[in-house]
């Protein structure tokens, strides 16, 4: 609640400021989902399906090397569909590491799209 101390040691209330309490609050809610504000919202999607999907293997930052997968920033939408749902690469691609660790991922094949724009 919103008031002032009346000079004499007792508060009062000031009427229709008390929504006001709330303002930083509602603020900084607002303004949580905006530290990617240059993503589209096809792009913010494939961030969030990545996140929820590949950061078990690859770093949180594509462009960095994960534990276990290389840096996937720059994967095209070819390669993405290739490697992520069938667990091969598109013909003339040479991978970053030689490993088999990556099994095709079908629950993010309608996802591909948004991953490939997230990730260019």
């Amino acid at each position: 609640m919103c008031g002032g101390d009346d000079g004499h040691g007792k508060l009062y209330a000031v009427p229709g400021r008390r929504h006001l309490t709330f303002l930083p609050l509602i603020l900084v809610a607002a303004l949580a989902g905006c530290g990617d504000s240059g993503l589209s919202p096809e792009a913010q999607r494939g961030k969030n399906v990545y996140l929820s999907q590949c950061t078990s293997c690859h770093a949180a930052d594509p462009s960095q090397p994960g534990a276990v997968g290389p840096e996937v920033k720059g994967a095209s939408r070819q390669l993405l569909e290739a490697k992520v749902l069938k667990g091969t690469y598109p013909p003339g691609y040479t991978p970053k590491r030689r490993t088999s660790a990556m099994l095709p991922q079908p629950q993010v094949a309608g996802d591909i799209p948004a991953l490939a724009e997230y990730l260019k």
